[in-house]
């Protein structure tokens, strides 16, 4: 598996239409956590399914969170730790998402 490529990117959300601003590091909305299907490693930019990731659950990591997406084209699962940014409210909501079974 190839390593970490540190991309720094603004994007506008495909979901929310937020404007995220990158810091190198950035894989999903910090507003609604919701992520998109570009990286087959991360930072690589070379997935071509280009799909939704919809955030489908979190689990505590330590001080922070890990975040489960799950593209809505192809099904790849990624997790990826919480930032700083993230909105608490969304990531409280996600954790108290029980009607997820996983693997549908």
């Amino acid at each position: 598996m190839k390593g970490f490529t540190k991309t720094v990117e603004d994007f506008n959300c495909a979901h929310c239409g937020t404007v995220v601003h990158g810091n190198g590091y950035t894989n999903h909305c910090p507003e609604c956590l919701w992520s998109r299907h570009v990286d087959n490693n991360p930072g690589d930019r070379s997935a071509t399914c280009g799909g939704m990731m919809q955030p489908i659950s979190v689990e505590p990591d330590g001080e922070r969170f890990i975040i489960t997406h799950k593209c809505e084209i192809c099904g790849k699962i990624k997790r990826q730790r919480t930032a700083d940014n993230d909105n608490i409210d969304k990531i409280i909501e996600l954790s108290n998402n029980k009607s997820f079974i996983f693997g549908k």
